[in-house]
């Protein structure tokens, strides 16, 4: 078994550095960003492989998901451009960006996007009337990642990164996205699964110029919730989750020939307080656009 100490952030080694007679034998660039994301989802599966926390669970919670009266509904073909998860409040097709609050007591709700494990890349399609979560296409082609994520990821409803707002210490704007969340948790959640988090940390990952802020939160149900309070309790319980979330996102680009995703704030995972600031920011960027002061562009508000 992999001992603790080596799985502390500060352990991590990646190609490029110390490896350079390896990478002397790459025949191209791209071949070495392509080992390289291999290596590094090697490295982060490892990790979660050999902590007990993560092993809790690993079956996807199915059927549908609920928030009071809130239910999911699929339509269309699995794996095919015309898959929708719906969702709906009795008979009613709902949004869940504009409709499902942001706030549920003392969390926030979550609607999850991706179930961990997973290499669909699934998302609420922001530009389609009532929002529902669709499989992303990229040059005519639906959409997965080169390697499984092993977190629950998704965003939060009623929130939104300002693209016309320049952010004072990045230097970007937002992404015009609603805000993400990498879930921490045990159980992987189906796609739609709406759940309360505890809010814990955030990074602020810069991709293709734009910011793109990562919330880390830990789903309100999961045993360790109680004693995860702040992101300094995430790197002590759990050492070498955030730097593995940080480099999971740095590095998955990489073999579409994509450059590596930078982050503000020195890389640093930024503590609760702060996340919860990001989060009432995007709220009134959010608000603004409902209100109509912020163009909508080409996105779905009703």
């Amino acid at each position: 078994m992999i001992h603790r100490e080596l799985l502390r952030p500060q352990q991590f080694r990646f190609p490029c550095t110390s490896h350079l007679a390896f990478c002397e034998t790459a025949t191209s660039l791209n071949h070495i960003m392509q080992l390289s994301f291999v290596l590094v989802m090697v490295i982060v599966a490892t990790i979660f492989t050999h902590s007990n926390a993560f092993l809790k669970n690993k079956s996807i919670i199915g059927g549908f998901s609920r928030l009071f009266s809130v239910t999911t509904s699929p339509a269309g073909t699995e794996k095919t451009e015309s898959y929708r998860v719906f969702f709906k409040d009795g008979s009613k097709t709902i949004s869940p960006w504009h409709d499902i609050p942001l706030k549920n007591g003392e969390y926030f709700n979550f609607i999850n996007e991706i179930p961990k494990y997973t290499k669909a890349k699934m998302e609420v399609a922001t530009k389609e009337e009532s929002n529902p979560i669709a499989q992303d296409i990229k040059k005519g082609k639906l959409r997965d990642y080169h390697g499984p994520i092993f977190w629950n990821y998704g965003c939060l409803p009623q929130t939104w990164e300002d693209p016309n707002v320049l952010h004072p210490e990045v230097k970007c704007k937002g992404d015009n996205d609603p805000v993400d969340v990498v879930e921490i948790g045990s159980k992987a959640l189906a796609t739609g699964t709406v759940a309360k988090v505890k809010v814990l940390g955030v990074l602020a990952m810069i991709d293709d110029g734009e910011l793109d802020w990562k919330v880390i939160a830990i789903n309100s149900e999961d045993p360790l919730a109680a004693s995860l309070n702040d992101i300094n309790d995430v790197e002590s319980q759990l050492p070498g989750t955030v730097s593995g979330i940080r480099e999971w996102f740095r590095w998955y680009k990489t073999p579409d020939d994509k450059p590596l995703n930078k982050f503000g704030f020195d890389e640093k995972a930024l503590p609760k307080k702060v996340a919860l600031e990001v989060i009432a920011e995007t709220h009134e960027f959010y608000n603004k656009l409902k209100k109509g002061v912020t163009d909508k562009g080409k996105l779905w508000v009703n």
